[in-house]
């Protein structure tokens, strides 16, 4: 390893593949003086972002010895002109995604721990939360942060459903594959919310009181599913964490990995 990367963190750039689904991501290396063996972290963004939309969760982890890595959801084309073949490959593969990730992590590093922060922002804490579901991390302490992420209230007009974000979120869908439009992605997701099995895991939801998506109770509706299912759910509801600004979230991830004894 070279002197710079001694004190510095450095990243490779790599690819993750499942089945014929292909997304760019980042595996951040902390610097050697600062690596630390308790565990490992992955992140991914939401829906028509991209990864360096939470460059600060992997940075601020990394810079304190925790190898972390990020990746784009498949058919994003802000991260990676990689296309999808089907929406039906997307809701398997996504989740699937994490599984390469860790499998990854462990190979540049496999004398660490095994605990793992994983999660992601709106639409990648849901497929994070889906490969948790699906046991993609078998044999690890798993510590889920979600962000951005919540359900309205029965009786609503959500976000979503008004003139002005429909108009927003037409444009956004330019930069998706045409087979993740919002009128595929926003009703399965809204069913894989109210669906769910996970049971008997850690998670910890932040979401901004300004975050106008996830709305004013959409965190603590989604913290009920979860913790009616048997899992232990904490929570965190900063003044400002706008939905349009995930990586303002890196300082409470940070926060929440200390709280776990990541970092």
């Amino acid at each position: 390893m070279s002197a710079m990367n001694e004190k510095f963190l450095s990243i490779d750039k790599i690819i993750l593949t499942v089945n014929e689904t292909t997304v760019n991501a980042l595996l951040f290396r902390p610097p050697q003086t600062k690596l630390k063996n308790t565990g490992y972290a992955i992140f991914t963004h939401g829906y028509t972002s991209h990864k360096i939309s939470i460059f600060s969760w992997a940075q601020k982890l990394c810079d304190d010895g925790v190898p972390t890595l990020i990746f784009d959801q498949p058919g994003h084309f802000t991260g990676s002109f990689h296309d999808v073949n089907s929406f039906e490959d997307f809701k398997n593969d996504a989740p699937e995604l994490f599984k390469e990730a860790i499998t990854k992590l462990t190979q540049a590093y496999p004398n660490q721990e095994k605990k793992l922060l994983v999660g992601g922002h709106s639409l990648g804490a849901l497929t994070s939360i889906l490969a948790v579901q699906n046991n993609y991390f078998e044999g690890f302490d798993i510590h889920h942060v979600g962000v951005g992420f919540g359900v309205p209230p029965e009786g609503v007009t959500h976000v979503f459903d008004t003139p002005f974000y429909q108009a927003t979120v037409r444009a956004r869908a330019e930069l998706v594959s045409t087979h993740l439009g919002p009128d595929t992605i926003f009703p399965w997701i809204k069913d894989q919310k109210h669906n769910l099995t996970l049971s008997g895991h850690k998670i910890h939801l932040i979401s901004g009181e300004d975050d106008v998506v996830v709305g004013k109770e959409g965190m603590e509706n989604f913290a009920k599913i979860l913790e009616e299912l048997g899992n232990t759910v904490t929570m965190e509801k900063p003044k400002k964490l706008g939905h349009h600004l995930p990586d303002m979230a890196g300082s409470f991830i940070k926060k929440y990995a200390k709280k776990i004894d990541l970092i």
